[in-house]
């Protein structure tokens, strides 16, 4: 039996652990997607629906919560202006965790995790390429 068994154990040292998920959702904040595999995904996707849970009460004591966790000021900065006004309606479930297959090396199941925000805008680069073709000319 499972009980007050919170999370998996990923075969790590707690300090590890808790250093390796901090870093992947790290990453799923500031990328918006990341790859991993299926045990780590389900992880972290607990891991960052917290973290968003906790932000979206904007307050100071809400973002050194979200600090201890994301030590990245640029990402803390990211989640609080950008992540948070589009969950605002959203009750839970900010994440979403797709199959992507098996790893070649080891055969382990690969799972992508990604934010279920607005896709962010492409015509930035479009507008560069645009630029530096005017300024060619």
């Amino acid at each position: 039996m499972r009980h007050q068994v919170k999370t998996k154990k990923l075969n790590r040292p707690t300090p590890h652990r808790e250093a390796m998920l901090a870093n992947l959702a790290t990453s799923v904040l500031e990328h918006r997607t990341i790859h991993t595999t299926e045990a780590r995904a389900k992880e972290v996707r607990r891991v960052v629906d917290r973290l968003i849970t906790i932000a979206k009460q904007d307050t100071l004591a809400a973002r050194r919560q979200v600090g201890k966790t994301i030590r990245n000021k640029d990402v803390v900065k990211k989640l609080f202006s950008e992540i948070i006004p589009q969950f605002q309606d959203r009750p839970s479930g900010y994440t979403r965790v797709l199959r992507t297959g098996f790893r070649r090396g080891d055969s382990a199941m690969m799972s992508m995790v990604e934010l279920l925000t607005a896709k962010p805008k492409i015509e930035k680069e479009k507008d560069k390429k645009k630029e530096k073709a005017a300024k060619k000319k």
